[in-house]
């Protein structure tokens, strides 16, 4: 069984015992979250689609860890003008351990 959730403004196929990564939520290391933005469910008896979202299907989460993803190099460069500007950006995440779907 998965499902597709939306968190953060992106989207995430997940299936229980899966660890994702996800934009930064303000909840607490060990907190239990629910997930209510289920877009999809799909197992043995078929698939489920929302419009946009399913009534009454959730995902229930533990949030494992924050963390700080990957940096990336913002480099800014104008030919012929020796203008060079070079910045970084680190995205604040959280790492989550789903641990049921229920539709």
């Amino acid at each position: 069984m998965f499902a597709i959730v939306r968190t953060g403004g992106k989207q995430y196929r997940v299936e229980p015992g899966q660890q994702i990564a996800v934009e930064r939520l303000p909840e607490a290391v060990g907190q239990e979250i629910v997930l209510n933005e289920v877009l999809m469910v799909a197992g043995e008896d078929g698939v489920r689609l929302g419009t946009p979202f399913l009534e009454g299907a959730r995902v229930r989460a533990m949030v494992m860890a924050h963390g700080r993803g990957p940096k990336i190099d913002v480099f800014k460069y104008k030919s012929k003008k020796r203008y060079r500007r070079l910045s970084g950006h680190r995205q604040e995440l959280t790492r989550l351990l789903i641990q049921a779907i229920e539709a």
